[in-house]
């Protein structure tokens, strides 16, 4: 890493790290997204953790700092690992399959960014963890 060579770099390099800390973190706000992904053993083995990355690079990439992205366990869709579900406050939760690095990247674009569905991905509609 490069030395700092001033405090207003400090401080950029603070807010950056702060605001990928607080993306991971859900928090009480109720006016949040949560994006949930599946990392549980099946998870983890399809690709969970490149999926969770590019979820989070590309949330960075847009600006975009209402939405946590976290870790859970077992959503019970093994057969379409990665699972991401996207629960929007006062919405039921939308639960994508074979999410890879691609798919996280058009989740973030179409359905975050522009509001559309990416009906050929959905596996379920207020489905997700019971």
């Amino acid at each position: 890493m490069a030395k700092l060579k001033s405090m207003e770099e400090l401080a950029k390099l603070r807010d950056d790290m702060k605001n990928r800390t607080e993306m991971r973190v859900t928090g009480t706000n109720p006016d949040r997204i949560v994006l949930s992904v599946g990392m549980a053993t099946c998870g983890i083995a399809a690709g969970g953790r490149d999926t969770m990355k590019t979820l989070v690079e590309e949330l960075e990439k847009h600006g975009i700092n209402n939405v946590s992205v976290v870790a859970t366990g077992c959503l019970g869709y093994c057969y379409a690992e990665p699972v991401v579900e996207v629960r929007f406050p006062d919405k039921g939760p939308i639960l994508y399959g074979d999410v890879d690095v691609k798919r996280a990247r058009e989740i973030v674009d179409q359905h975050l960014v522009k509001g559309i569905l990416l009906d050929h991905a959905i596996i379920g509609k207020g489905a997700g963890r019971r």
